[in-house]
């Protein structure tokens, strides 16, 4: 037995419309989905099995477009994990939803979602349309309207560093979006990955994203605003009024355990201390994760990570979050810690500050992140 928390993620992959900046595992839905359905029960049965005796700390629907599944099949997903799992106190239920999908706002809190995350990613309508969104700037208002009347807790998804965009621009939107009456924002720089449709475009030069100078700016005015307004900037990309931190996101940054079902959904669980820490993939495309379940009993195949790899995952999840990186309980878990000349040259340069074992990026460090902590790997 663990104490340590755990948390049940279903991927749902499908989506209306892809999103053109999209780098997910998502499918265009096109009818039936209920072997998927079925498939993502018995995968849920299997997990029960494995992990006796664990309740669940969260249970988060994300996609692909959850919210395309009707009220009744996350009702129905909620009430197995309990059956199978039972949750802890105060578990926090969460679904990603689209804002064309608000008229199911009431039955998914009546099902037990008590966290919605709604991907609005701008009150613009030209913004909207230059994203490839399949609805308005009214239609995220109305939704958003309908989330603050079903959900005590609503947390709102915007991309900024858009073509096009200032400082002065995006000040002003932001200003708007923290008026709004949420709780949590995520708010994310418009990245153009590989293999989306952004990325041919940028290729063939007909869109231009902002170059890193601009994006400092405009992360420099995030933090300031949001700040001001009195959000907590918990993790680099997300901001939330005390107390209302996403519980289900925090497994992952500070190396907690989490079941992931779904096509190409992912997991982890224990660590090194306790005999290896695994980590679980499943099959990405649905067919595949079906045909899977119904030979294995699990859409997913697990390997264990070495104790090299488990102290670079925890290093650069737990260099995200204000909480920093406990060394001590770095080295407990995995044997291992970072790498003390580059912690302490780092922190001679103001972009690391450490308090007893705990370790933490500074302002100017997390403009650095992801390169510090690849560096600080032992």
């Amino acid at each position: 037995m663990t104490d340590t928390p755990l948390g049940l993620y279903v991927h749902w992959p499908y989506c209306a419309r892809i999103c053109p900046y999209c780098d997910f595992n998502v499918y265009r839905a096109r009818g039936d989905d209920s072997a998927l359905f079925d498939a993502l029960l018995a995968d849920l049965a299997y997990w029960a099995g494995e992990l006796l005796g664990r309740k669940l700390t969260s249970l988060h629907f994300g996609g692909g477009t959850p919210s395309l599944l009707k009220p009744e099949q996350i009702g129905r997903i909620v009430q197995a994990a309990d059956r199978f799992f039972g949750f802890e106190c105060d578990a926090e239920i969460g679904l990603e939803a689209n804002p064309n999908d608000a008229a199911g706002f009431r039955g998914f809190s009546d099902a037990g979602i008590n966290r919605l995350s709604l991907g609005v990613q701008s009150f613009d309508d030209d913004a909207l349309k230059a994203l490839g969104r399949d609805h308005d700037g009214a239609a995220s208002r109305m939704a958003l309207e309908a989330a603050l009347s079903c959900f005590a807790r609503v947390s709102i998804d915007v991309i900024y560093a858009r073509e096009g965009q200032t400082a002065a621009s995006w000040a002003s939107e932001l200003s708007d979006v923290l008026a709004l009456g949420v709780s949590h924002l995520s708010l994310y720089q418009l990245t153009i990955e590989p293999g989306t449709a952004f990325f041919k475009r940028v290729e063939r030069g007909e869109i231009k994203p902002p170059g890193d100078a601009l994006g400092e700016r405009l992360y420099r005015t995030t933090q300031a605003l949001c700040q001001e307004a009195g959000f907590l900037s918990y993790e680099i990309s997300n901001h939330a009024k005390p107390g209302a931190e996403s519980r289900h996101n925090r497994l992952y940054w500070e190396g907690a355990d989490w079941i992931g079902i779904g096509p190409g959904a992912h997991g982890r669980i224990g660590s090194h201390a306790l005999g290896g820490r695994r980590a679980v993939d499943t099959a990405l495309r649905p067919a595949d994760y079906i045909r899977r379940v119904s030979e294995t009993g699990t859409g997913s195949k697990s390997e264990k990570l070495s104790a090299l790899d488990e102290v670079r995952e925890r290093i650069l999840m737990g260099l995200r979050i204000d909480t920093g990186l406990d060394l001590a309980q770095l080295e407990q878990v995995t044997g291992l810690t970072v790498d003390e000349d580059e912690a302490a040259r780092y922190l001679a340069q103001g972009w690391l500050t450490q308090n007893g074992t705990q370790l933490r990026l500074t302002g100017e460090g997390r403009l650095l992140a992801d390169g510090l902590a690849a560096a600080l790997c032992p």
